[in-house]
This record gives C-alpha cells, structure tokens and sequence, in this order.
C-alpha cells in the first residue's frame, strides 16, 4: 500500500474512533505525522487528496478541519478508498481492459485519418499543469472512448466504455494520490496518438498496454496481497 494511502487510512481511522469529529481541526503536521509515524510529506499528500473529495476543509492561515457532514456522509465519502484496497475486481477490470484495448487500438490504426490524428492532439493541448484529477480523467474518458470508435465494432466499444465506467473511481485516486498523474497520463497518451500519426498498429497496440499496465501496477501496490492471493489461480494465470 502507497505511503499516502496509509495516512489516508489513518485519518479515517481517527474519524471512525471519533478522535476527530466533523468540525474539529486537525493537529499540526509536526505533531500529526509523529503521533501516525509517517513523514511530513506523505501526511500532505494525504490531506491534499482528502481534502479534494471535501472530508478535510483546507483553511489558508487557519488550518485544516474535518468537515462538518456527519461521521456516516464522510466515512462514505472515503468508503471507496477501503474498497480498493480490500477487492480486487477492480484488479481484474483493468486486467480485462489491458487485453481489449490494445486490440481495439490495432483495428482503429488502419480507420485512422489525419482529421482523427488532428482532433486527438487538440484533446491532448487541452490539458495542461493546471488541470485538475477531475478534468484529467474526463480527458482520459474522452481519448479512450475516441479510440476505443475509431476500431469501428459497436460491440467492443461498448464493452470497452463499461469497463471504463467501472474502474473511475480507481482512477481519480490513482490521480489524487500518485505523483505527475497528468504528465505520465498526457505523455503516454502523446505516443500513442505518434504510433497511430505513423499507421504501426502493433506499436500503438505496445503503447496502450504500458498505458494501461502502469495502473495495473498501481492497483497491484494498492490492494493487500491476501487479497489477491484468494483470487482463483485461473485469474491469476494471464496476469
């Protein structure tokens, strides 16, 4: 489990146990990060992510609080964090998505025209430093979706926009808690579109498999290896 995660999981530990009651502020980060045992930075990591999905109230000169919803509404608001770390379907999500997009993106290289090349970088302009995890996993959705048309079978692109669906919430967190989400995610997706520019539908297939391999790599780091170890060796054997 990333370091950030486990401060996540800590402060929603304090919240259950009611150490921390909506309203309260936080300790300082000097004293906060000794009494959980992690380092500063993670700490900050930690209280930037949660206070994105609005569990922390970040106050400029005052401090940071627990927002004033009930325990039920902001443990509910962070359930999805245990989640990820306790199932692994959404491990096996992606693992499908690993094997149909790279085809997906070898059917739609020889469909692909110079308009389509033209219109993928536009979305790729349109993101930038400023761009928020939000914005950055609607792009994701856009150029994936816009791929996923371009093979032209119906039936796999709606596959493909289901499994994407299902493994949102997985991605917004990827994005909140790992560092250089936006330029990993804009930099693979800039060779992708260079190999489908260039018409080698076996390289961008390449391409879209490392894309998708860095979360499955992600998620492998995130969920706890018991867990992954009770999935059936069927599942496993592909992986």
């Amino acid at each position: 489990m990333a370091v950030t995660d486990e401060a996540i999981l800590e402060i929603k530990a304090m919240i259950r146990s009611g150490e921390l009651r909506p309203g309260d502020r936080l300790p300082p980060e000097k004293e906060l990060s000794e009494a959980l045992g992690l380092s500063r930075s993670s700490l900050r990591e930690a209280v930037k992510a949660l206070a994105i999905i609005r569990v922390l109230d970040v106050r400029r000169g005052d401090g940071t609080y627990v927002t004033s919803l009930t325990p039920e509404l902001l443990l509910d608001a962070m359930s999805f964090v245990v989640d990820l770390h306790q199932d692994a379907s959404v491990l096996e999500l992606f693992e499908v998505r690993r094997i149909l997009e790279p085809a997906a993106a070898a059917l739609a290289t020889p469909r692909t025209t110079p308009a389509d090349v033209a219109h993928l970088r536009g979305l790729l302009v349109a993101v930038d430093d400023t761009t928020s995890v939000d914005e950055l996993v609607a792009h994701d959705e856009v150029f994936h979706r816009y791929l996923a048309d371009l093979a032209g079978n119906s039936y796999l692109a709606g596959l493909l926009e289901t499994l994407s669906s299902s493994t949102l919430r997985a991605r917004i967190w990827r994005g909140l808690t790992q560092e250089g989400s936006v330029e990993r995610t804009l930099a693979e997706h800039r060779v992708i579109v260079d190999a489908l520019a260039g018409g080698d539908a076996a390289l961008v297939a390449a391409h879209v498999t490392v894309h998708i391999n860095g979360v499955v790599d992600w998620l492998r780091r995130c969920i706890t290896p018991e867990v992954i170890d009770r999935r059936p060796p069927s599942v496993e054997a592909g992986s």
